[in-house]
């Protein structure tokens, strides 16, 4: 049996089993497991360490088996390269929105001295509409490939700002309309699980 510190990291917050499986997403269940010194899936274990603010390998004093320590550090090294993925990927959003800045900021500028005033409103509107469009394909296409290699166990992040919102708006709306009792018995990472 592995010795959690799950107990002890949620109490150090003033969390209830309940917050910690909401912040968590995962079910209560699954924190009680856990607590108890049982095994769960490495998902619900990297889900529990992130809303805790610790690494994996902190929710536990030992571990047996050399399977779960290794499984444990796989994890580990792919948080850490999934980190990295996404800085790299995030200075290139950066470098897109600050060269819009400076186009947007040169067409104001020649607008007000009436050299471009129809032309360019709509040089500013292709940059952030088409410009935005050519972005996520020039990302999929030549830099996610890339990462892909240099980081292999991480994976693309959503580029797409409607995508991160419709998925917690789908995970609000399917709290609200399910029964506690249901979502709980039926949490997304407790599927493959062992009770």
């Amino acid at each position: 049996m592995n010795e959690s510190r799950i107990p002890e990291l949620r109490r150090r917050r003033g969390w209830t089993q309940e917050r910690l499986a909401s912040e968590s997403r995962v079910a209560v269940r699954t924190v009680q497991r856990l607590e108890s010194g049982r095994d769960a899936s490495l998902d619900s274990l990297s889900l529990i360490a992130a809303a805790l603010s610790v690494s994996v390998g902190e929710l536990f004093d030992e571990v047996e088996g050399a399977d779960f320590g290794d499984a444990v550090q796989g994890l580990q090294d792919r948080e850490e390269q999934q980190a990295r993925r996404d800085a790299l990927t995030g200075a290139w959003k950066r470098v897109y929105t600050g060269c819009g800045v400076l186009v947007s900021i040169a067409v104001i500028a020649l607008i007000s001295v009436h050299r471009a005033p129809g032309v360019g409103i709509l040089v500013i509107a292709a940059y952030w509409v088409a410009g935005k469009a050519l972005f996520e394909v020039l990302v999929r296409l030549v830099l996610d490939p890339r990462l892909d290699v240099r980081f292999p166990l991480s994976v693309p992040s959503a580029t797409s700002r409607w995508q991160q919102v419709r998925g917690g708006l789908m995970r609000h709306r399917v709290s609200r309309s399910v029964p506690a009792s249901t979502t709980a018995a039926r949490g997304p990472k407790d599927t493959l699980e062992s009770e």
